[in-house]
């Protein structure tokens, strides 16, 4: 098993920024894949970011050039640092990691972290 756990939501103007960080603990030799999901009010959860142990990282068309996802392998902790914030960006932000990739049925997912953007 792989625990996940998120930290460095918050309340933020639009235009600022912040840094989520996830933190694995367990089973993390398995790990091939982590990334980031959001979910709004009403609306689906959806994918923002991922990247491999390999380094590769794939973003979402809506947050490319604004936010960026990185990892310390090391430090088993993945980081999305997210600039130019935008009310639109209002969301519980979620971390996964899977053995193979990251996709909507990832293996282990956090509980989330609460991030309000404020016009």
């Amino acid at each position: 098993q792989v625990q996940l756990v998120e930290s460095g939501g918050g309340l933020v103007q639009a235009g600022g920024s912040l840094r989520l960080s996830c933190a694995a603990s367990g089973s993390i030799f398995s790990i091939r894949a982590m990334g980031w999901y959001r979910q709004a009010p009403g609306k689906q959860r959806e994918l923002v970011a991922t990247i491999t142990t390999g380094g590769i990282t794939n973003y979402a068309d809506s947050v490319k050039g604004r936010f960026t996802i990185s990892s310390v392998n090391a430090k088993n902790v993945v980081y999305l640092q997210m600039n130019s914030l935008k009310p639109e960006d209002t969301a519980v932000y979620y971390c996964a990691a899977d053995r193979i990739f990251i996709s909507d049925n990832a293996d282990y997912w956090g509980k989330g972290t609460l991030v309000t953007v404020s016009s």
